[in-house]
C-alpha cells in the first residue's frame, strides 16, 4: 500500500475533501467533532503532510517581520544585518524577512507600527522590546489577527507570544557574576551595574542572576543599584564617570547590554586600569575594547543563529508543527582577548 493521501483521509473520516483541507490548514468553519474525526483518521492512516510541497503548490510565501527598537546600537545594527543576510539565504524556502525599527519611547508610534504590519498581512513577527503595556496590547492584537509572535532577545512572558528566542538571561547574569568574582581574585569593593532599561526583561534577569552569584559566592563584592543608560553613549559615559569619581572602592563594572562604549571611555579617562569590566554582545566596539585590554570578558550570543532560529520558529507556528527544541537553543558564549574569533 502506498502513502496515504487526503482522499484516504476523507474516505476514512466520512467527510469531503474540502473539509479535510480546512482541517489540515486550520481554517475555521469545521465543527469540533468533525475535526476530531479527521484527526483520528490522520493518526490511524499515519498520514504525514508534505508542507513544503503543499506550500509550493499554493504559492505560499511567509512574510516575517523583525521589530527592533529604533536606537543607535551596534548590537541592534548587527541583528538588522543578520535579518538581511537571512532574508537572502532563506528566499528559496519562501521566507520573506524584513527588519522594522520602532521608536519605543513613543506609544503612539509603537501602535501605528504594529497596525501597519497587520495591514501588510504579515504571517509572523519577532518582537524585541521593553515590557510595556503598549507592547503587551500590540502582541495581543497580533495574536487576535492570527499572526505568529515570538519574543526576541528579551522575553515577554506576560503576553500571548508563542515562543521566546534568545539566551537564558538569568544564566547569563550568573555567568557574569562568576567571571567578575574570578577576575577580581579575592578583591573586595563595589561593582557598578549599567543596564539599558529596567523595563527590559533581559536586563532585569541578567541583574538577578548576577546578584544571586555575588551574594552566594562573593560576599565581599557589593553590587550597586542599576544605572539606566538607554543605549545612549552620552548618558552611559556621564553616569559611569560620576560613579568612578565618587567611589574609590569601585573594583568592577558589569555592563548588562548596550552602553559599553560610554563605560570604557569613562574608565579610560579615570586612569583606573585596575577596574574589571564584564560586558555583553561582541560588537565592533566590544572587540576593540577586548583587544585594547579595556574589557576583560564579553558574554555574547550568535546573532545569525538568533535570527534564523526566530524565522524557523515563526514558520513552525504558521504551519502548526512542533519546534525542534534542541535546534533552537541559543547558547551563551564567553569571549576574551585570547579567543577572539
Amino acid at each position: 500500500m502506498g502513502k496515504p493521501t487526503v482522499h484516504d483521509i476523507a474516505k476514512e473520516a466520512g467527510v469531503s475533501l474540502a473539509t479535510v483541507d480546512r482541517v489540515l490548514n486550520r481554517r475555521p468553519g469545521v465543527r469540533t467533532a468533525t475535526v476530531a474525526r479527521v484527526q483520528a483518521a490522520i493518526d490511524k492512516l499515519g498520514y504525514v503532510r508534505d508542507l513544503s510541497a503543499a506550500n509550493l503548490a499554493r504559492g505560499r510565501l511567509y512574510r516575517l517581520a523583525f521589530v527592533l527598537p529604533d536606537r543607535k546600537s551596534q548590537f541592534l545594527a548587527a541583528v538588522e544585518e543578520a535579518v538581511a543576510e537571512a532574508a537572502r539565504a532563506l528566499r528559496l524556502d519562501r521566507l520573506d524577512l524584513q527588519a522594522v525599527r520602532v521608536p519605543v519611547g513613543d506609544p503612539v508610534a509603537v501602535r501605528r507600527s504594529f497596525e501597519r504590519l497587520i495591514r501588510q498581512g504579515v504571517d509572523g513577527v519577532a518582537v524585541m522590546a521593553d515590557e510595556t503595556p503598549m507592547v503587551r496590547d500590540m502582541i495581543a492584537r497580533l495574536k487576535a489577527e492570527g499572526v505568529a509572535v515570538v519574543a526576541l532577545v528579551t522575553d515577554q512572558p506576560k503576553t500571548e507570544r508563542d515562543h521566546f528566542v534568545g539566551i537564558d538571561n538569568v544564566a547569563a547574569g550568573r555567568t557574569a557574576g562568576v567571571l567578575m568574582g574570578r577576575f577580581l581574585a579575592g578583591r573586595n569593593g563595589a561593582v557598578m551595574v549599567m543596564v539599558n532599561s529596567t523595563q527590559a526583561r533581559d536586563m532585569v534577569e541578567r541583574r538577578l542572576g548576577f546578584d544571586e552569584v555575588l551574594a552566594a559566592r562573593f560576599p565581599g563584592l557589593e553590587a550597586l543599584p542599576s544605572l539606566e543608560g538607554y543605549d545612549n553613549f552620552e548618558v552611559t559615559h556621564r553616569l559611569a564617570a560620576r560613579v568612578l569619581a565618587r567611589r574609590d572602592d569601585l573594583v568592577g563594572i558589569y555592563c548588562t547590554g548596550a552602553g559599553l562604549r560610554g563605560v570604557t571611555q569613562a574608565v579610560t579617562e579615570s586612569g583606573r586600569g585596575d577596574i574589571v569590566v564584564v560586558g555583553h554582545e561582541l560588537t565592533a566596539h566590544a572587540r576593540a575594547a577586548l583587544e585594547a585590554g579595556l574589557v576583560d570578558v564579553v558574554i555574547t550570543q550568535n546573532v545569525g543563529h538568533l535570527v534564523r532560529s526566530a524565522a524557523r520558529v515563526l514558520r513552525a507556528q504558521c504551519d502548526g508543527v512542533d519546534v525542534i527544541a534542541s535546534q533552537e537553543v541559543i547558547r551563551i558564549e564567553i569571549v576574551m582577548k585570547e579567543n577572539l574569533p
